[in-house]
């Protein structure tokens, strides 16, 4: 069920995934990204390409779709944490408003779309 969460957001164009470390921070767009697992190991991305990153199935415990109110706009989200309650990924959904700052509702109802299928709160 990660696969499928993973593979639903990376068909949407423009969501920002984030790797955050204390060291280091990947940040990668979405677009076009290929996806497949091979045993707990989920690639996003081509292996042999210049960003791609390797998910490791068993240690992602749960997943939240948050929406984060903010003085401008509202921010839209899933986040990925591990058994400790870390965030391991975040799927920003980025482009959400238009010039005017108005949210675009067919990027909403993108997001919209996978909190259904998926709920709020996914145990793994």
């Amino acid at each position: 069920m990660l696969k499928d969460l993973l593979a639903d957001i990376v068909r949407v164009d423009d969501v920002l995934m984030i790797v955050k470390s204390n060291g280091a921070t990947i940040e990668m767009r979405s677009n076009s990204l290929s996806i497949r697992q091979k045993e707990q190991w989920i690639t996003i991305g081509e292996n042999d390409g210049p960003c791609h990153m390797h998910v490791n199935d068993t240690m992602i415990k749960n997943a939240e779709f948050v929406v984060e109110e903010r003085p401008e706009r509202t921010s839209y989200s899933v986040r990925f944490f591990d058994e400790n309650g870390e965030r391991v990924l975040g799927c920003f959904f980025t482009k959400m408003y238009d010039e005017d700052k108005k949210i675009k509702l067919e990027r909403k109802k993108l997001y919209d779309n996978l909190q259904e299928k998926y709920g709020t709160k996914i145990q793994y």
